[in-house]
């Protein structure tokens, strides 16, 4: 059974925490080789605190997956990191979001054989549930080039509002994701595509999706 839901900073275990951090170490370092601070093999900041909402995907009690949240009002990194690569940056007021840290971590994909279930569409789907079942206006996120192509390819209708350039000299996108009926029910369907006869309750948060070994997957979006 793979779980999305949500944890506040502040009752984040130790356990969960370290296992977080260390793979965002493994993604964000070693893997992508961001320019992050890491310590004792583990990758945090100082937007990892009390204003923060992780979002977790969890298979057999470890995590596969996981974002970031911080209201917009917030600091955070857009208005703070960023900001220098972008000619302009401007969040307009409201009850918005700033996603950040997003993963999915390919060694445990791969390991527990779950490389034909649609997990960034299931994270992509988590993220609009969870805005709309907090009341959130929609999400604004900072990112790569690949990630844009993987977020297009979603069908989430997502705009980009600025590009810009990274330390790296390559180019990054400051996007909008719209929570809307409409982007939900694209991610729905994506999943029902994937998964043929699944009918999910398009508003349910949580998320759980059972992975069978034999016969169909299940989705279920648990309310």
């Amino acid at each position: 059974m793979i779980e999305i839901f949500d944890v506040d900073y502040n009752l984040l275990s130790d356990d969960r925490s370290k296992e977080l951090f260390s793979l965002r170490k493994r993604t964000f370092k070693d893997r992508l080789d961001w320019i992050v601070s890491c310590e004792n093999n583990m990758e945090f900041d100082e937007y990892d605190n009390h204003h923060t909402t992780y979002l977790f995907g969890i298979y057999q009690n470890r995590v596969i997956c996981s974002l970031r949240f911080i209201e917009t009002k917030y600091p955070n990194m857009i208005t703070d990191t960023f900001k220098s690569y972008f000619n302009k940056i401007e969040i307009p007021e409201g009850n918005f979001i700033e996603a950040s840290r997003l993963f999915i971590d390919k060694e445990r994909i791969q390991a527990m054989q779950l490389q034909k279930q649609p997990i960034s569409s299931i994270l992509f789907l988590s993220m609009i549930n969870y805005a709309r079942n907090y009341g959130y206006q929609g999400i604004y996120a900072i990112i790569s080039h690949p990630m844009l192509i993987i977020f297009q390819r979603s069908g989430w209708k997502i705009s980009v509002v600025e590009q810009g350039l990274s330390e790296k000299n390559q180019r990054i996108y400051l996007i909008y994701m719209p929570v809307d009926d409409r982007n939900q029910q694209i991610l729905v369907d994506r999943i029902n595509l994937a998964h043929s006869g699944l009918t999910p309750v398009r508003d349910a948060w949580p998320l759980t999706f059972r992975v069978r070994k034999h016969g169909s997957d299940e989705l279920q979006l648990n309310s």
